[in-house]
């Protein structure tokens, strides 16, 4: 499930949700006042530039441990 950034039309607080795809923007509720007056934010993907991977890898491109 992804999370998306939203703020809250009612108090202007911003603030993260884990939430499905399924669900509709309108019944996300502010943590802060519990209205349901929130509206998503369009935020950057995160995007990894330093070229290297998390774990070695061996001859086939696949990290250590898989072949």
């Amino acid at each position: 499930m992804p999370v998306y950034d939203y703020k809250c039309e009612s108090c202007g607080n911003q603030f993260d949700e884990l939430v499905s795809y399924s669900t509709d923007d309108s019944e996300i509720k502010c943590p802060y006042c519990n209205e349901k007056k929130s509206k998503r934010l369009l935020s950057a993907p995160s995007i990894s530039t330093n070229g290297h991977s998390a774990a070695p890898a061996n001859s086939c491109g696949a990290p250590s441990g898989f072949s």
